[in-house]
């Protein structure tokens, strides 16, 4: 019997509302996090963990990165992402340099900030150019609500460590804050995120709200007016993230039903991202989703009337 081929670690390039074609980097296996948050798109966890290990071989790592990069498509960042919070990796610090010695090629490190608040302190991502944050509570009440944290882990420890974090780092941190409707939204507790704000000092804020299918049906968006009113309330470096809005990907993929389950493996997607992203036409998108979904692979689900695709 022939070994399993080994997980795909990488994905995309996707089109990323801030990164342009962000290639994808997952490290972990499926839902590794030390939160359960109410708005995740990948649903529920259940079990969170904070034990840092070298869960795939950096080499395996590396060796896929290399072989994405030296495939022709466009790629704007190298984007740590993916299944998980790609902190826990023991070796992410091995593979940032790595993919530094590869290419110039931005690398983007995503995280829940859990990690920030140990002793290390974010030792390992120092070498990346850009590290997106989140901080979407200031009090342990509305964290406990809205990110379900592993054991330990307190919303105060998390800016701290933000804090700390920000006087060793070089590259820019963009400050991401999700807002759910009825948790973390109100003006009170938004005027306490503005004060941890200015204690980080990120170079932007970006707020976000629940725009792809939740893990709990009761997180709910905010709608436009709503986000604007939380954004003049937290300062003056806050933004709104826009909708994506760049050119297709000039080539598809060889095998578009292979590389549109991939995709759709590790996040929801619309039809229009599936085609930007594997660079076919929207036609294209809708009959591979069809017969797809007539197989039994791939299902729709609506959220905020937009369709979405996510596998069965």
């Amino acid at each position: 019997m022939k070994p399993a081929p080994p997980k795909a670690l990488t994905y995309g390039p996707v089109p990323s509302r801030r990164l342009g074609y962000s290639l994808g980097l997952d490290i972990l296996p499926f839902k590794t996090c030390s939160m359960d948050c109410v708005y995740c798109q990948l649903g529920a966890c259940g079990k969170t963990t904070v034990r840092r290990r070298e869960y795939i071989p950096v080499r395996t790592v590396l060796a896929q990165v290399r072989r994405a990069l030296k495939s022709g498509a466009r790629i704007d960042a190298v984007t740590f992402s993916g299944s998980g919070e790609p902190t826990l990796h023991s070796g992410i610090g091995r593979i940032i340099a790595g993919i530094k010695r590869m290419t110039g090629v931005k690398v983007v490190v995503l995280t829940n900030s859990s990690t920030l608040a140990g002793r290390a302190n974010g030792r390992d991502l120092l070498q990346a150019d850009i590290v997106v944050p989140s901080l979407d509570a200031a009090t342990d009440p509305v964290f406990a609500k809205v990110n379900r944290p592993h054991a330990g882990i307190t919303a105060e420890a998390i800016i701290d460590g933000l804090v700390r974090f920000r006087r060793r780092f070089q590259g820019r941190i963009w400050l991401e804050v999700m807002l759910v409707r009825g948790i973390n939204d109100g003006p009170a507790h938004l005027r306490k995120l503005r004060e941890a704000v200015e204690r980080i000092r990120p170079d932007r804020v970006q707020i976000n709200t629940v725009v792809r299918p939740p893990a709990e049906p009761s997180a709910r968006p905010l709608t436009a007016a709503e986000l604007e009113r939380a954004r003049k309330i937290l300062g003056p470096t806050a933004e709104i993230i826009a909708d994506f809005s760049r050119g297709k990907q000039p080539a598809a993929a060889p095998d578009a039903s292979a590389a549109l389950l991939a995709a759709l493996g590790r996040r929801p997607m619309t039809a229009a991202d599936l085609a930007r992203s594997l660079g076919l036409s929207k036609r294209e998108i809708l009959a591979l989703t069809r017969r797809l979904a007539a197989a039994g692979a791939i299902c729709s689900v609506r959220h905020a009337g937009i369709v979405y695709y996510e596998p069965a």
